[in-house]
């Protein structure tokens, strides 16, 4: 656990083909089902203190017991820290994620131990920044709001892979 922003809840996994990458995790590593959506529903984003409209990510989420994996391919140009990390010759993991309840006390924190936001947004479940002080590539700190809507839904994409027996390993909408 991060003495600064609470249990490692995600892995943020940047890829090139989320499609390819979710029949990976689904066939090679037993890892699922997969809850798609081609375009993350944002209210909000700004990247390096500038806002950008119209991101398109599409994001797949499963669980590995309580570990969350999130895959993320950008389908835009819009700057990101998602592309930074392809265009810096990466691909895997990018952040680790936490998702706490008092998000603003532990932002403010954050900023005061010298992290600085690299990009944030809001969304219909949520606040979420990414803080840059990476040292390592896939060590950059996502940190997201444990809202209601938000929880909901983590809890039932855990809830799915607890005895998931491999069919129907690709879900093309968020649990309800």
């Amino acid at each position: 656990m991060s003495r600064l922003f609470g249990s490692l809840r995600q892995v943020g996994i940047v890829v090139r083909d989320i499609e390819s990458a979710m029949l990976h995790w689904a066939e090679v590593c037993g890892v699922g089902p997969w809850f798609y959506t081609d375009k993350l529903a944002l209210t909000a984003f700004t990247c390096a203190g500038k806002r950008y409209d119209g991101l398109h990510a599409s994001i797949a989420l499963a669980n590995s017991g309580d570990v969350q994996l999130e895959l993320i391919q950008q389908r835009c140009d819009t700057p990101s820290m998602y592309r930074e990390f392809l265009a810096a010759g990466h691909e895997g993991m990018q952040h680790w994620s936490s998702w706490p309840t008092d998000y603003d006390a532990i932002y403010q924190r954050a900023l005061a131990n010298g992290y600085t936001v690299g990009q944030e947004g809001d969304s219909p479940r949520g606040r979420f920044v990414y803080f840059r002080q990476e040292g390592h590539p896939g060590t950059v700190i996502e940190m997201a709001d444990a809202t209601p809507a938000r929880m909901r839904i983590f809890d039932a994409v855990r809830a799915a892979a607890v005895d998931w027996d491999g069919s129907d390993p690709i879900r093309r909408q968020w649990p309800t």
